[in-house]
């Protein structure tokens, strides 16, 4: 699908595959910024204006890795009118799309009339059912765009382990109470780090969905760059955090929490951070 000299479209800062998986096959990779303050839509159709040879993918992700930007159907309506429009294949990974918080549903790109005719939506197990490590998932959408990857994956491996298959099928027919459940716990933990990293003055706003907090650095600290500020916190506060630039040159001054720690071990890490970021 890919070939060298090939445009693609992707957020920035992204999760590193993103770009990445367009880099190793030899495609160009044009970055679309996701700001709070900034239209995506419009950034995206600009960058497709400015750019020749004319983008062959755009790739989105929404809730958004790192920064749990989120969206709505209408977002997703103008994305598919402009690439029936632009003839740009659309690729949406939807890995969080059951980790939401406050009540908010997060719109299915493929739930948009003619979707189908333009890309394919990704979704992982490995959020929505805690499989992390299984790699489950799976692809659905255009026709032509999963028979592509279909043929890829032939190349490429033959099927996974049959128990875990099996346990896939069980857990996607099943009850899905265990997935609200996923979902509340990851809400609770959120509450608990906002609330806890507020007490220590750092204000953030909390995410809609995914399982992670995206954070400016505090302002007092602005001076260090991500990677630096990381730093700091593994050696003051006894906390690991995620330096922006991980996810790309957009992702500096800002710091991913990801909440994978129980509500006690997050309390302890916010009175940590209070005394390292208030010396």
């Amino acid at each position: 699908m890919v070939e060298p000299g090939d445009l693609i479209l992707t957020p920035a800062p992204a999760y590193p595959i993103h770009p990445y998986s367009f880099i190793l096959a030899g495609g160009d990779v044009r970055s679309i910024p996701v700001q709070k303050d900034a239209d995506f839509f419009e950034a995206m159709e600009n960058e497709f204006k400015a750019a020749w040879p004319r983008p062959k993918i755009l790739l989105i992700n929404f809730p958004h890795n790192p920064t749990t930007t989120c969206t709505d159907a209408a977002f997703f309506q103008k994305v598919v009118d402009f690439a029936k429009e632009n003839n740009i294949i659309v690729l949406h990974d939807f890995a969080y799309a059951d980790l939401t918080f406050d009540g908010y549903q997060p719109p299915s790109f493929l739930q948009v009339p003619g979707a189908k005719d333009v890309g394919v939506e990704f979704f992982s197990l490995t959020k929505s059912y805690s499989m992390a490590g299984w790699r489950v998932g799976f692809c659905c959408g255009n026709r032509e765009i999963v028979e592509a990857l279909t043929t890829i994956k032939s190349y490429l491996d033959y099927g996974m382990f049959q128990p875990i298959q099996i346990a896939s099928i069980i857990a996607l027919r099943g009850p899905q109470d265990c997935v609200k459940e996923i979902a509340k716990v990851y809400e609770n933990r959120r509450n608990v780090l906002i609330q806890g990293l507020r007490n220590a003055g750092w204000e953030i706003e909390p995410p809609k969905a995914t399982m992670f907090v995206w954070a400016e650095i505090p302002d007092q600290f602005k001076h260090m760059d991500s990677l630096e500020f990381s730093k700091y916190l593994i050696k003051e506060a006894g906390v690991a955090v995620s330096p922006g630039i991980g996810f790309g040159s957009a992702g500096e001054g800002c710091v991913r929490f990801a909440l994978v720690e129980n509500e006690q071990r997050i309390r302890q890490a916010t009175k940590g951070i209070k005394k390292a970021i208030n010396k």
